[in-house]
């Protein structure tokens, strides 16, 4: 298939994860190719990439357009090969498209060059992530040659040459990754569906969806290329918006499983539910898959532990981007809690989780700096909760000081902050970590 490219022209938008792994593999396979890179990123912040992918190259021919360069017009390429965090409706790749120009991705062409058809992807919300652990810790477990990789930070193409026909990939797939998917894995999962990426948060990676019909039709392209003899497992609430005269594969609904786990609040127990089915599919032994839940510890900024300080318990849960994800968070306890929150605005609704956050026990409610900040401050006091106990903060410092003068024993801290990090913390990770080294 590889051949097919050798005369045509190329463009890699966006050096992420994924195109960084790919341009790696093909230098590793000899064939020649002519590739141009395109990345919002000035030259002085990719130095390490490109002396990376320079001494890697080999037989292909790359030329860069960075920074400012990188917003010129996609003209004459044969191909685009998009990086998840660029928008297709952006002008440039509709041009392109109106010309004639392919749209392509790194997930696309690994499923294309996969030597194995046993391919299970998860999506969702929220609990990808940790449905996606599971089920490749229950593989494991079992005996099973499986991999892990998508979205949860390991790019396919890093582990493609120690697959066969005989392996498992288990991929976490956002909706950026599945709107221009061409493929379908034999095994989909949907653990959810909840308001999301609905505005731009990240200036190097501004992908969005302009409405909710679109964010669900992304994240459909997950079954809507599956054959009869695949498998759609899919949560039971969202019987309301799946229409199955659009799927043409077999589907297992779940709900809840209420199994021995280290993981906090009901939601796992779905989480558990969705891996558990997939195990069933792939004749797992139920008490392999009980052993395997109960010694999965959870993903780090997932309602993570982090330890108790004079009866006050704390709790990271960074990777809670949005209002839906706080909410079930701080349904998982309940103790009084004091919460931080706040940060970039991705477009979402805060009026639920304020009337939440109103009417059980929030002591504080601490928010950072940003420009959600104002309008989740707007809707709390909306809802009734009183403004003498909402606290600003302008750093992870500042927010932990206020957090141990307000905690008593037999309370909680929890960062759950229903926003994006960027602003005042670079991601969701930089964010926890600096939690973490607080307390």
């Amino acid at each position: 298939m590889l051949n097919d490219y050798i005369n045509k022209k190329i463009a890699v938008l966006g050096l992420g994860l994924e195109n960084e792994a790919l341009i790696d593999w093909l230098a590793r396979q000899g064939v020649s190719l002519d590739l141009t890179i395109y990345d919002r990123r000035d030259p002085t912040q990719l130095v390490d990439k490109r002396e990376k992918i320079i001494s890697l190259a080999r037989s292909l021919s790359i030329s860069w357009q960075l920074g400012d360069q990188s917003h010129g017009n996609l003209g004459g390429y044969d191909e685009i090969w998009r990086s998840p965090g660029w928008p297709i409706f952006c002008p440039q790749i509709q041009a392109a498209l109106l010309a004639g120009c392919q749209l392509n991705s790194p997930m696309n062409l690994f499923f294309s060059l996969c030597p194995t058809s046993r391919i299970v992807g998860v999506t969702g919300s929220k609990g990808k992530g940790t449905t996606s652990s599971l089920i490749y810790n229950i593989f494991k477990l079992a005996g099973y040659r499986v991999f892990l990789g998508g979205n949860i930070g390991v790019a396919p193409f890093a582990f493609i040459d120690q697959l066969d026909s005989h392996s498992w990939v288990i991929l976490e797939l956002s909706s950026f990754q599945l709107e221009d998917m061409k493929y379908s894995p034999s095994i989909a999962v949907i653990t959810n569906i909840y308001e999301e990426h609905l505005a731009s948060a990240d200036p190097f990676n501004p992908n969005f969806h302009q409405t909710a019909e679109d964010y669900w039709l992304a994240k459909q392209q997950i079954f809507r290329h599956q054959t009869s003899d695949n498998w759609l497992i899919i949560n039971e609430k969202l019987n309301n918006i799946f229409d199955p005269s659009f799927c043409p594969s077999q589907v297992k609904w779940f709900n809840k499983l209420n199994w021995s786990s280290q993981l906090v609040g009901e939601h796992n127990q779905e989480n558990i539910a969705a891996a558990q089915a997939v195990a069933e599919l792939a004749k797992i032994k139920s008490e392999i898959s009980q052993q395997a839940v109960a010694d999965f510890q959870g993903l780090e900024h997932r309602l993570e532990f982090v330890g108790e300080k004079d009866g006050v318990r704390y709790y990271d849960d960074s990777f809670a981007t949005n209002p839906i994800a706080t909410t079930i968070a701080l349904n998982s306890f309940n103790q009084p809690i004091i919460l931080l929150a706040g940060g970039a605005d991705k477009g979402n609704d805060f009026g639920p989780l304020a009337k939440v956050i109103a009417s059980r026990q929030t002591k504080a409610v601490i928010l950072f700096d940003g420009q959600a900040s104002p309008r989740l401050k707007q809707s709390l006091l909306s809802a009734g909760y009183l403004n003498e106990k909402i606290y600003p903060a302008n750093s992870m410092d500042m927010a932990m000081k206020l957090a141990k003068q307000l905690a008593q024993a037999g309370d909680v801290v929890l960062l759950s902050t229903a926003c994006a990090s960027f602003g005042l913390f670079n991601n969701y990770k930089e964010r926890g970590n600096l939690f973490k080294q607080a307390v």
